[in-house]
């Protein structure tokens, strides 16, 4: 096993930032619970309103917007089970913590399809809310985690907003890769995670459109507009808030080197898929496939190579599963097990990619020495 390691899984989490861990380092040496009175928990709540003010700017909403949480899951259940709706409408592409906590409301659910670029389908949609049992929240992301497909979410809004009903967008994967702002998109609430950008695991957000009531899904104290009790984590976000201000600034050169990344692997390999290719996608976010080239053996093979990428969603307990947003695309069980996500971040540089397509023409060489079946 090679003992240089080339990270290329930023949609799972990616690296911390050096102002993220300045930031919370500042934060760990002292005693820090925002809610207390004393010269200590003052400045705490000066350091939780600093981050505030950094997601508000990076965002382009206001500050009482924001509830800060544990992250994206947190806050996508909050969205959810906190709307006083009567029925949920999701698109087939939504992550699991989404498509799960609307299972878990008891309340109708409507599974909006996508295309086979992994896109919703904007008439589908206004067809479900038609037919949507009394008020709905539509709950739709703004990129998919796997693929990268961009969604049309202000187009989604659009449609909501004729039938009466409220819009949920997941961001995460897109802030610091994609402009992301609140006032274009046209929705009623929005999903930030830290990790995706370089911030720290532990630290979300949830926007929350002005005047719009949601109920908190667990009961304390009134921390966080009563909509998130409980002692925030004041580092986690001090990380989170610093991260978002460097991540806004985004980088043009991701693209660049993802497209030269695609255009090698074609070379290497003309049959290779590239799923949502023909959609509008995430800079950093490669999804491929070779029939045959099964994922869960490409994949130790390329830790042993000191390559990390992976399979697609990172959320299954590091397990190598069928993917739903593949399926949802219309992808062959086949081909799909055979997908390999790439994604790109913050750290990346030239030198990765070069050595991600070494690696990558070692393991087609084998691949074609192996006896047919």
């Amino acid at each position: 096993m090679t003992s240089r390691r080339t990270y290329l899984d930023h949609n799972a989490t990616s690296p911390l930032r050096p102002e993220a861990r300045q930031a919370m380092l500042a934060v760990l040496d002292n005693p820090s619970n925002a809610s207390s009175v004393h010269a200590e928990g003052r400045k705490a709540r000066a350091i939780l309103e600093t981050a505030r003010d950094q997601v508000a700017a990076a965002l382009g909403c206001k500050r009482d917007m924001i509830t800060f949480t544990s992250g994206g899951t947190e806050a996508n259940n909050l969205a959810i089970k906190g709307s006083s709706v009567d029925s949920l409408v999701l698109s087939a592409i939504e992550h699991p913590c989404v498509a799960e906590a609307a299972r878990a409301t008891g309340k109708p659910v409507a599974t909006v399809p996508a295309d086979g670029n992994g896109v919703i389908d904007l008439e589908a949609l206004g067809q479900a809310l038609r037919q949507a049992e009394g008020t709905s929240l539509v709950s739709v992301m703004l990129a998919n985690n796997e693929t990268g497909a961009i969604q049309p979410v202000a187009e989604v809004a659009d449609i909501a907003g004729r039938h009466g009903a409220l819009v949920h967008c997941d961001a995460v994967q897109a802030v610091g890769k994609i402009p992301v702002r609140w006032p274009l998109l046209g929705i009623d609430m929005l999903t930030v995670t830290g990790h995706k950008f370089g911030g720290p695991q532990g630290a979300g957000a949830l926007l929350v459109r002005e005047g719009l009531e949601l109920a908190a899904t667990t009961h304390g104290g009134g921390q966080e507009l009563r909509r998130r009790p409980g002692t925030e984590n004041v580092a986690a976000i001090a990380g989170l808030g610093a991260a978002i201000a460097v991540a806004s600034r985004l980088d043009p050169n991701i693209k660049q080197l993802r497209d030269r990344l695609e255009s090698a692997l074609q070379a290497e390999a003309p049959g290779l898929t590239v799923f949502a290719d023909g959609a509008e996608r995430l800079p950093n976010t490669c999804c491929f496939a070779i029939e045959g080239m099964a994922a869960d053996t490409t994949l130790i093979a390329g830790d042993l190579e000191g390559i990390a990428v992976s399979s697609g969603s990172a959320c299954s307990s590091g397990k190598v599963a069928a993917s739903p947003v593949l399926a949802a695309m219309g992808i062959a069980p086949g081909l799909a097990q055979c997908a390999i996500r790439v994604s790109l971040g913050w750290t990346t540089t030239q030198d990765d990619v070069d050595r991600f397509i070494a690696v990558w023409h070692r393991l087609i060489e084998r691949h074609r020495a192996r006896p047919a079946a």
